[in-house]
């Protein structure tokens, strides 16, 4: 079988997929690597991307780009999201990237980062979640996507500039963070979820990405990562509560030693938790059903037949 692979470079983090797809249309992973670079530290004010950001991140792509080469991936997709689209000095990243990596780097817009983290979420969720559809909520470090769909097709898609490294930037002032703290995060959420519309009440909701991945692994001590053992599991309000309240009573050094937490993203993951429980609360939703797989898979999954 031919072998692709997908680099997300996000916001907080970068992720590899290398994968090849069987005759049934199933993507399998052959590789997958994540490193928190947090490329889009202190975008939200400066508008630009650190000289740190981006030195870490670019190491990053170059380790990743080898490895899907040595992985035997025919060809080599990555994009960017929220930091590559709001820096200024977004072009000088892409240049570099592409001298580390060889491959062209496309910077996502929201709606477009929405649709292909939807593509993901369809493969695996949609065969159950009857003519309500399914929402996927994809928290991410700068911005969330909200996408409903039914089976394959997308109904509403939209991105919202909150995201975990954005809101703990311009809200959170104290280690844990204090109640006025935490209301500021709610209170942004808030007033960004006031531009969604309703959704069906029988809805499927599903969770995408590191904050709701490490939120379930965290309630469930899942020591080390195992993405077999969170990938499809439910998590529920009630648990997303009690994780979020930990977080928020333990100080930095506390948090990251945690069962379950990836330790560059404790400083960050009480306001991911805010975010997602909050997004949850305004949705009447009861949880979510957890996806391992956002959007370097639906990027593979609507590139395969031009790349492969």
């Amino acid at each position: 079988m031919s072998r692709l692979a997908a680099v997300d470079v996000g916001t907080n983090s970068v992720l590899l997929l290398v994968a090849e797809r069987g005759d049934d249309g199933v993507l399998r992973p052959v590789r997958e690597e994540a490193e928190i670079t947090r490329l889009g530290r202190g975008v939200d004010r400066s508008g630009v991307l650190s000289a740190e950001g981006l030195e870490t991140t670019l190491e990053v792509l170059g380790r990743f780009a080898e490895m899907a080469r040595r992985s035997g991936a025919r060809a080599l997709v990555v994009t960017a999201t929220s930091a590559a689209r709001d820096a200024s000095n977004g072009a000088e990243f892409l240049a570099r990237a592409r001298e580390r990596t060889g491959a062209t780097v496309e910077i996502l817009a929201g709606d477009e980062e929405a649709r292909l983290s939807y593509l993901a979420v369809a493969q695996d969720f949609a065969a159950d979640a009857g003519e309500a559809g399914l929402l996927a909520i994809d928290v991410g470090g700068g911005s969330t996507e909200f996408v409903h769909g039914r089976g394959r097709t997308v109904l509403f898609r939209k991105s919202l500039d909150i995201g975990s490294v954005r809101l703990t930037e311009r809200s959170v002032r104290s280690d844990p963070p204090t109640e006025v703290d935490q209301e500021a995060v709610r209170g942004a959420v808030r007033d960004a979820l006031r531009t969604l519309p309703a959704f069906p009440p029988e809805v499927r909701v599903v969770g995408v990405a590191g904050t709701v991945t490490s939120l379930f692994a965290i309630a469930h001590r899942v020591e080390p990562y195992d993405a077999a053992r969170v990938h499809g599991s439910w998590l529920s309000l009630t648990e997303v509560a009690a994780v979020r309240g930990q977080l928020c009573a333990l100080p930095l050094n506390v948090r990251r030693a945690l069962p379950g937490m990836q330790p560059r993203r404790a400083d960050v993951l009480p306001t991911g938790a805010l975010l997602f429980e909050t997004a949850l609360q305004h949705l009447g939703a009861k949880g979510a059903w957890v996806s391992d797989r956002g959007l370097r898979w639906g990027v593979l999954l609507d590139r395969w037949e031009s790349l492969g």
